[in-house]
């Protein structure tokens, strides 16, 4: 006797995208694409439709994470923060999301307490992110290198977390502000860049900049 075709099965593939766009775990996700060909073209179309995607709280590696980024070609917003559960992300796999379809297309980035990662990684990713408006960077080890980057790639960037960047200085801030027109807000809280620099900063973009909790309009 044949075996009778399950109602999801008979569903098309659009309205499956649709379904497994509902999951946020990615282990679910990569289970239901093993389960046959129609799941998982499913599973790659859903990732298509998402303008954002969250790791923090999932304990992703180098490969899947590009791996998911790279499906989501409609991407809008990457946050890949460190977590208490550890999202063990490198250099290796910055530069792995830089080579993406989507990545000129990125508005908001957030690498926040990625302590994995080096200038090496961010330029590379930073490099593509023309679009980028929105980046938080926070508790991370980069340099002045990195906010040299930025400020040459990013004409738009509207707001970005410094937050504990102990290792960036007056220097490359300046580079930042000068350069990066559309600047709205820096957090340099936690960072050796003391408050009484703020002044020294030039340019129209210094009027809405704060530091920490100190305006320096």
């Amino acid at each position: 006797m044949e075996k009778e075709e399950a109602e999801i099965d008979r569903l098309p593939i659009h309205l499956l995208a649709y379904i497994f766009g509902l999951i946020t775990s990615f282990t679910d996700l990569a289970q239901a694409s093993s389960v046959c060909r129609k799941w998982t073209e499913g599973v790659k179309q859903s990732l298509a439709l998402r303008n954002s995607l969250c790791f923090a709280g999932w304990k992703m590696d180098d490969d899947s994470t590009a791996r998911l980024v790279h499906l989501a070609y409609n991407l809008k917003e990457l946050d890949i923060s460190r977590s208490r559960w550890g999202c063990q992300i490198t250099d290796n796999g910055l530069y792995q999301i830089s080579l993406t379809n989507c990545i000129g297309n990125l508005t908001s980035i957030s690498l926040w307490g990625m302590a994995m990662i080096t200038d090496r990684g961010v330029v590379k990713l930073i490099s593509r992110a023309s679009s980028l408006q929105h980046l938080n960077i926070g508790g991370t080890f980069i340099t002045d290198e990195s906010l040299f980057a930025i400020a040459d790639s990013c004409p738009h960037l509207k707001t970005v977390v410094l937050w504990g960047c102990r290792h960036v200085t007056e220097i490359g801030l300046r580079s930042l502000v000068n350069k990066c027109r559309k600047l709205e807000s820096i957090n340099v809280w936690g960072t050796r860049i003391p408050d009484n620099n703020g002044p020294n900063i030039s340019g129209k973009a210094k009027e809405n900049v704060e530091f920490g909790n100190t305006s320096i309009s």
